[in-house]
């Protein structure tokens, strides 16, 4: 029975690379960047990315949003306010996003139209960290409120991120948060990746975390995966 679970994941896990791979190649052709935005619930997440969103629109960048969550379209309505364009990917309590879905849910939208694609994943800081979905760019969210060590005990994640954001840093000395542990706890899983600090409510770190997105930033966790912890 254990083989058989074990040999099921994997054909789904290289199914779903396999498709990750060609929206890739879509992506590439069509010169847009894609993130995926993966973080535990009530990272603040959303918050941030709406901020993201809203700063993109104003500076004429074409950014739009697909949204993973278990149920309801909320987050959707709320990040539509930025005046991007958004789709909700509702899973049926499945607990991360698979390419598939991502393949579906691009229909109809022209990618060569798009200079920012962010995918914001389901919340969860396990399952999502298995599955490509043809991002050049993943990035690791943890908020001032979730504890310094959170890197320590979630390494895989950590460790296979592009990017790795602090949020909520506006109520930081509200809740004790220890930055230089927390910092160290980050390098001693994944020393190369930027790490930048954000505040929805404030707007900082907002447009460092936009042009970072839209760069030329090599992407790394292809390669990561493999050698997690």
């Amino acid at each position: 029975m254990t083989t058989r679970i074990v040999d099921l994941r994997k054909g789904i896990l290289e199914k779903n690379d396999l498709l990750a791979q060609s929206l890739r190649g879509r992506f590439t052709d069509a010169g847009v960047r894609v993130s995926n935005w993966v973080s535990s619930p009530g990272s603040g997440k959303t918050a941030l990315l709406e901020a993201l969103l809203t700063t993109a629109v104003e500076r004429g960048i074409s950014a739009a949003a697909l949204v993973g969550d278990c149920a309801t379209d909320n987050d959707a309505i709320r990040l539509a306010r930025s005046g991007a364009p958004v789709r909700q990917i509702v899973t049926e309590s499945m607990c991360h996003l698979e390419s598939e879905m991502i393949s579906t849910y691009l229909e109809g939208w022209d990618l060569a139209t798009i200079d920012l694609l962010v995918v914001e994943n389901v919340g969860n800081l396990v399952c999502p960290t298995a599955y490509d979905l043809g991002e050049d760019t993943r990035v690791a969210l943890i908020s001032v409120t979730e504890g310094e060590d959170k890197p320590l005990k979630y390494p895989q994640l950590f460790h296979s991120a592009d990017v790795i954001v602090i949020t909520k840093t506006d109520i930081a000395a509200a809740v004790e948060w220890d930055r230089d542990a927390a910092l160290a706890a980050i390098r001693s899983v994944n020393p190369a990746a930027p790490i930048v600090e954000t505040s929805a409510r404030t707007g900082d770190g907002v447009l460092d975390l936009l042009d970072l997105l839209i760069s030329t930033l090599t992407p790394t966790h292809s390669t990561q995966l493999q050698e997690a912890p």
